[in-house]
């Protein structure tokens, strides 16, 4: 059993400080994951005439020492999603043939920095041109933390929210009590300080929450409460994900939560009634919370307690209480928890998709959310290739003619005597603003019903006026009953289907006045018959491992396709590489290579199904066959120095056999879980 640690209520200085940003209105940018590249925060405050920044987290905070205290994962995981080098340089540095060693070699000589800016910070040669308020996230230097709270660092406008110290800011009418939470949240770690002294947690690369850090963090609180300021909590975990945090930011009366870790393509704005439908719901999400903790808590308690010295005790029992903390099951009750509507969370996406902009005025606080979101450009690329089969045509004004399906009946000239008349009594020449905005409307109208929709224009070649005047949707029922509407005085020319190569009618079409594709009721498209089906991938994989991976048959490939998992938003293990005919796919059946980065794949013909990789992949593509991303938990035995060694253990033993239920795991969690494993 480890020796007792000093509490660090006696060890941090006091910074619960107050700062007063004056003017009527002012702007604080919330941002996460900024991996390092600290000179962006600068950009983003002089674009957006921001007087602070909020970080939640994957600031960047590693020295040059710190290269040598992170494992070989750790180091790769950085180097693979650090923005301050090109994709040419990452892969160079990155290459298979390029040792651990090798790798840190490199990077100590590398003209300018890898990993992190925080060196030229610490140094003074970049300066921070605005205050900048921060918690850790799951990938920092643990000693370089310890540093900032023993006041060995101390830098000009960066200041470090931990469970010991908070800030107030007096901005556009409003104070705003600044409450904070770093580390990612590892449940079987909660009793695990790992090199981090007194509360805080880490090592080699990593920190994580502890039991201690929660329970002082309540104790910051509760010293600092002010019924007149407005509580933000920041944290790297998010409170919408996990049960605990959010039981958490009960307990400190949080009025509004900023948090990151995720890393969406999008910023996400809610509340709690928004997004459970009914309190129970919300509660149940609390419990997990509790349960999950309970189940810990039940299993190191004796080791713990006899470990603890009074102070620890204090915040243990605090810690303990936050799990308790559930509205109770009682309508007559429920009605007064306020924090169900009333408290606003933030979870952002990382800093090079987007950010979160709060404006204080007059005392009130809006937000505006800046994202780089997906781009669904490709999706009109694919559907307008010839190799699909469609042919678009276009109206006058650049509108697109919508085809229809060959399985539609003709459609009528008249309308049905139930429908009132739609659209101009005379005829008039298309414009930009075409009546296929009113089919739009009823299209939209029937899909909410269920119904299948299928559009009829004329072709373009064959007179534009003429299909303007006697633009019509067919809309077909699930019982194959067919409702035929003129929005439009008809014409006494039949509407024609434009016709694919082959001289059959598409069935693909793309309505470019509102951006929605056609429903397809032929069914699912079929596969490229020459796909080859490759698992057992190494992840990350790209494009071009793939194009190299099959040597002389790589001219023949024509598209490589990274599937994505849904839940977890993490590459798969899986590819489907797309060739142009029969002989190029054999050639590449024959001729691939073995191993991608030390992996040995697995190459067959991929068979026209949705979703070969639960059959062929040996288990969950995302986890390697390791079960839902519990493979860290199962250790081997304690690992570092912490205070609760020897439980830490007995959790994992007992987390190993399957007492806590499997939870689906966010990128971040998978890329942690990965980290933990070779931190032992």
């Amino acid at each position: 059993m480890a020796s007792r640690l000093p509490s660090s209520r006696t060890a941090a200085p006091n910074k619960n400080t107050i700062r007063v940003i004056d003017g009527p209105s002012a702007r604080i940018i919330c941002v996460a994951d900024i991996r390092g590249q600290i000179s962006h925060l600068n950009t983003l405050a002089l674009e957006h005439n921001a007087q602070v920044i909020i970080h939640t987290g994957d600031f960047g905070f590693y020295e040059n020492a710190s290269l040598s205290r992170m494992n070989d994962r750790a180091l790769k995981h950085l180097v693979t999603y650090s923005p301050l080098i090109t994709s040419e340089e990452r892969d160079r540095l990155l290459n298979k043939d390029n040792s651990v060693t090798k790798l840190r070699d490199e990077i100590l000589q590398h003209q300018s920095p890898v990993l992190s800016e925080f060196p030229l910070l610490l140094s003074g040669k970049l300066k921070l041109s605005v205050p900048v308020y921060t918690v850790w996230g799951a990938c920092e230097d643990v000693f370089v933390l310890e540093r900032f709270r023993l006041g060995e660092y101390d830098i000009p406008n960066l200041h470090v929210i931990d469970e010991a110290t908070s800030r107030l800011l007096d901005i556009g009418g409003v104070k705003i009590r600044l409450l904070g939470l770093g580390g990612a949240l590892v449940p079987h770690k909660l009793f695990d300080n790992g090199e981090g002294q007194a509360t805080i947690a880490g090592g080699q690369g990593t920190m994580w929450i502890t039991a201690l850090q929660i329970g002082e963090l309540v104790d910051t609180a509760q010293r600092v409460f002010d019924t007149s300021e407005t509580r933000l909590f920041v944290s790297h975990v998010s409170p919408g994900r996990e049960g605990l945090i959010a039981q958490l930011a009960l307990v400190l009366k949080a009025d509004l939560t900023i948090s990151g870790g995720l890393h969406f393509r999008y910023a996400s704005s809610y509340n709690d009634f928004s997004v459970h439908g009914d309190m129970e719901g919300y509660r149940s999400k609390l419990m997990s919370g509790k349960e999950l903790f309970g189940r810990i808590w039940d299993n190191v308690r004796t080791q713990v307690e006899s470990a603890i010295d009074e102070d620890q005790r204090v915040l243990l029992e605090k810690a303990v209480l936050v799990t308790e903390r559930i509205p109770p099951n009682n309508s007559a009750v429920v009605n007064e928890e306020q924090a169900w509507k009333n408290c606003w969370n933030w979870n952002l996406c990382d800093a090079a998709y987007g950010h979160l902009i709060l404006e204080f005025s007059e005392g009130r606080v809006s937000a505006e959310m800046k994202s780089q979101g997906f781009n669904y450009a490709y999706r009109r690329a694919q559907s307008t290739s010839p190799a699909q089969g469609s042919n678009i045509a276009t109206l006058e004004g650049g509108v697109a003619a919508i085809p229809s399906s060959p399985h539609s009946l003709k459609p009528s000239a008249s309308v049905d005597s139930a429908q009132p008349a739609i659209g101009p009594a005379s005829p008039r020449k298309v414009t930009n603003e075409p009546a296929m905005a009113v089919v739009d409307k009823l299209v939209e109208d029937h899909i909410n019903k269920g119904a299948e929709v299928q559009h009829s224009t004329a072709d373009a070649t064959t007179g534009v006026d003429s299909a303007a005047q006697s633009s019509i949707a067919n809309i077909s029922s699930p019982t194959n009953e067919t409702t035929s509407l003129a929005l439009t005085p008809a014409s006494a020319n039949p509407v024609a289907s434009p016709k694919d190569k082959s001289g059959n009618d598409s069935d693909v079409g793309i309505d470019r006045s509102s951006g929605r594709r056609t429903p397809n009721t032929a069914g699912r498209r079929p596969r490229n018959p020459w796909t080859l089906f490759v698992s057992k991938l190494p992840v990350p994989s790209t494009e071009h491992d793939l194009r190299e991976f099959f040597g002389v048959a790589k001219d023949g490939i024509t598209v490589v396709k990274l599937p994505v998992n849904h839940a977890t938003r993490t590459q798969r293990s899986i590819a489907f590489v797309e060739f142009k005919d029969e002989p190029s796919m054999r050639a590449g059946l024959a001729s691939h290579a073995e191993k991608i980065k030390d992996n040995i794949v697995r190459v067959s013909i991929a068979e026209n199904r949705e979703d070969p990789a639960v059959a062929s992949d040996g288990g969950d593509a995302v986890n390697n066959g390791q079960g839902r991303g519990r493979g860290s938990f199962r250790s081997k035995g304690p690992r570092g120095n912490g205070l609760f060694a020897n439980a830490l253990g007995q959790v994992q033993g007992t987390l190993g056999r399957g007492s806590v239920p499997p939870r689906k795991l966010s990128n971040g969690d998978h890329q942690l879980a990965q980290l933990e494993t070779s931190a032992g």
